[in-house]
């Protein structure tokens, strides 16, 4: 015989090969025969529905009397809490697509999704993406207990030593149902630092124009479509065809998928990496830079007949394809582009005329100087040329040579060793294009949406993490657009208008019990049925604690 006590919800959490487990079990306390109090397991409800099991603990809270449940409104208080529908939609689509799973379930697994979260909805350092996990309901949506900023730099460090099997794991997830694919997608671009201890950053080719800043490059794999498969950082000044073959070697051996077309821009694949694709039988599409053309043209291999509105195509007798063509519109862009450059020059000529005669005592050699520095800068010195008369400067331009530079406008060649019977060239030209979805990529994750720069952190590792989040936020983020494709919104302003959608806490004797989630507006129901995602109804609220270590300064300076 034993005296019930009190009947609960006991919540416990363990950890086992890195993974947290939680479990809800119903137990009893009561008091024996000697008067102590033991407690017994009535039944095990982890399986139970969040729903369900805060429904268990407000009823077991009114037991005494389930008639105080009709008149419980006198206990309880409706507050608005933190943002919750962004994250929740963010973390049902990275569930559906396997990034949660490829991450996994244990603590840094999560804070590694909440640190893709964060990239998506609000872009910052790891200090930014602690301080908005409140506001945006991290701990509660994602089942994370409490962390600090310092638990997400070292989660970076985590994520750059597991980075291969999170790719390998996300790979093999999309291709459950498919075949492995026979094309991928290779592009390089340079990021700049804007501070000097990055371990990774290295002076090199700067593409975003930004001089006497280091930098870093990152080398983006794509299968066919654009969807991105791996992510590589390499020192700032790492040539583009250097980092090449691991890229290779990813599609060879990580994935191991055969009969494989790789597609690199222009430049990408030389002899060397050409033989790299040799040795694991794949072929290869590039495109040839307008020096190699006119060297193709020098020797008779290509003939400017050759370069039509309409495809051409020309088998060397050695095997060697070419895919040829001229695109009309770009062509009269080029022309356009020179026109252009001839009457800023030729206004710059006239103004430097003008203060010439202002100013007697100015010198025309400097002028000219002046002038010269400019052609040089706009890349005109084959045609345009500077002369001194009389005290006054003045410009001319060779039309000839100005014809001559035009020769090639708008002309493009592509190089392929696929077999016309593997791929005709209307084919291998579509494919080459493709390459655009790559530098979309590049253009989203670097100034655009998710913003890779500034790059908050100085490690290798920590680096290589950081640019892995942002490459898994576009993975979620393509999968956004796909669904928000004909809503006519962005993705920024369909996640600004979740944003809005906040939990409702219901509140009981002064704590919380749980959270509601209100019914969205009529925008906010579209973009959830776009996405095919529905939010759950109750949000149990688990009272993680994130706070960061650096706080804000108390005082300001005043402007």
């Amino acid at each position: 015989m034993y005296n019930v006590v009190t009947m609960y919800v006991d919540e416990g959490r363990t950890r086992h090969n890195g993974k947290t487990y939680t479990r809800y079990l119903l137990r009893e306390s009561y008091r024996d025969e000697e008067g102590r109090v033991r407690h017994r397991t009535v039944a095990n409800i982890s399986s139970c529905s969040p729903e369900e099991i805060a429904a268990l603990k407000l009823a077991l809270a009114y037991k005494d009397d389930l008639s105080e449940l009709v008149v419980v409104a006198r206990d309880v208080r409706l507050v608005q809490g933190p943002s919750a529908g962004a994250t929740l939609l963010v973390k049902a689509i990275a569930e559906r697509l396997g990034v949660a799973e490829a991450l996994g379930s244990g603590r840094e697994g999560r804070l590694a999704l909440w640190q893709v979260v964060a990239r998506l909805l609000d872009q910052g350092s790891r200090l930014s993406a602690t301080r908005i996990a409140e506001g945006y309901s991290a701990c509660d949506a994602l089942g994370l207990e409490g962390f600090n900023e310092e638990a997400l730099y070292g989660n970076l460090d985590w994520l750059a030593g597991h980075q291969e099997e999170i790719e390998e794991a996300l790979f093999r997830r999309r291709r459950r149902q498919d075949k492995p694919p026979t094309l991928f997608l290779y592009d390089v671009t340079s990021s700049y630092l804007e501070g000097a201890c990055n371990a990774l950053g290295a002076y090199g080719y700067n593409r975003d124009g930004k001089r006497g800043k280091k930098q870093i490059v990152i080398g983006l794999l794509c299968e066919g479509e654009g969807e991105p498969v791996a992510v590589k950082v390499f020192a700032g000044n790492t040539p583009d065809v250097k980092t090449f073959a691991q890229a290779v070697q990813t599609v060879a051996r990580r994935f191991g998928c055969e009969h494989v077309t790789f597609v690199g821009d222009r430049g990408m694949i030389k002899s060397e990496q050409k033989g790299d694709l040799e040795a694991e039988a794949f072929w290869h599409i590039t495109a040839l830079t307008k020096p190699q053309i006119e060297g193709l043209l020098a020797k008779g291999t290509l003939q400017m007949g050759l370069f039509e509105d309409v495809l051409a195509e020309m088998i060397t007798p050695e095997g060697q394809r070419y895919v040829l063509r001229r695109n009309p519109e770009r062509a009269d862009e080029m022309r356009q582009t020179r026109e252009d450059k001839w009457v800023r020059l030729s206004q710059q000529a006239e103004k430097l005329n003008a203060y010439l005669v202002e100013h007697p005592k100015a010198q025309a050699e400097t002028a000219r100087r002046k002038l010269e520095a400019m052609i040089g800068r706009l890349r005109m010195g084959r045609w345009a040329s500077v002369k001194v008369e009389a005290g006054k400067v003045g410009v001319t331009r060779d039309e000839a040579a100005m014809a001559e530079e035009g020769r090639l406008d708008g002309c493009y060649a592509l190089t392929t060793d696929v077999p016309p019977a593997a791929a005709d060239k209307q084919t291998v030209h579509d494919r080459y294009k493709d390459l655009a979805e790559v530098e979309a990529g590049f253009r989203t994750c670097k100034t655009a949406h998710l913003e890779v720069r500034p790059v908050y952190v100085r490690r290798e590792s920590r680096t290589r993490g950081h640019v892995l989040v942002v490459m898994l936020a576009y993975v979620l983020r393509r999968e956004l657009a796909r669904c928000w494709r004909e809503l006519d919104v962005t993705v920024e302003e369909g996640l600004d208008e979740l944003k809005k959608l906040c939990r409702i806490e219901v509140a009981v004797k002064g704590r919380t019990a749980f959270s509601q989630i209100p019914e969205p507006g009529d925008l906010g129901r579209r973009l959830l049925a776009a996405a095919s995602v529905e939010l759950p109804a109750i949000l149990l609220a688990r009272h993680a604690k994130v706070a960061t270590k650096k706080k804000l300064p108390s005082r300001r300076t005043k402007r």
